[in-house]
């Protein structure tokens, strides 16, 4: 159950690791460099700020606040938590397939976009030295297959290239890909 856990922190943290801004310290835990190949963020200690306001005050993290916002779920990911979220960055929306993230970002199609998205959300906060290999359930209530070979961390194959950005309500940790649970068919969206 950890490790499920861990995986829905880990999303959540994905996008508070990028767009991490200075806030106020209230821990002085350092995660473990050996937990993953990413590297942890300078501004590891908890922010005042929530993981939707991290990941708002990164450039990186636009087009995952524009689908949040699309999703209605700010609100929620700005409730108290704790989650881990499992972050993809700009660049991983680029790289889906032509068309996919406009037909995702219709309000027809709200439901797929909330189930995707949520497939990033771990409920708990579970930082990069914590994580475990194994599947780990998410918020949206399909699993995530975490690995962790020498040191590198996957996430349904995705690597994790930046850990333990901390908010005030869990940790972000930056994925390169873009997560889709498998009971939903995107190839549907686009044609």
């Amino acid at each position: 159950m950890n490790i499920k856990i861990a995986a829905a922190g880990f999303a959540v943290a994905s996008l508070a690791l990028v767009g991490c801004s200075s806030g106020e310290s209230t821990s002085e835990s350092t995660p473990s460099p050996a937990a993953t190949s990413a590297e942890a963020s300078p501004m590891a200690s908890p922010s005042a700020d929530t993981i939707v306001d991290v990941a708002a005050g990164n450039p990186d993290f636009s087009t995952l606040v524009a689908a949040v916002e699309a999703a209605d779920l700010a609100e929620t990911l700005s409730a108290e938590g704790p989650y881990t979220v499992f972050a993809p960055t700009d660049e991983a929306f680029e790289a889906l397939p032509a068309g996919l993230l406009d037909a995702l970002l219709l309000p027809e199609n709200k439901e797929v976009l909330t189930q995707i998205l949520t497939y990033h959300v771990v409920e708990g906060e579970v930082m990069s030295a914590d994580i475990e290999p194994g599947d780990v359930p998410t918020v949206e209530g399909e699993d995530l297959t975490i690995e962790v070979t020498g040191g590198a961390v996957t996430v349904n194959g995705a690597t994790v290239e930046a850990a333990d950005v901390e908010a005030s309500n869990g940790v972000i940790h930056v994925i390169d890909e873009v997560l889709v649970p498998p009971n939903v068919d995107v190839a549907s969206l686009t044609g």
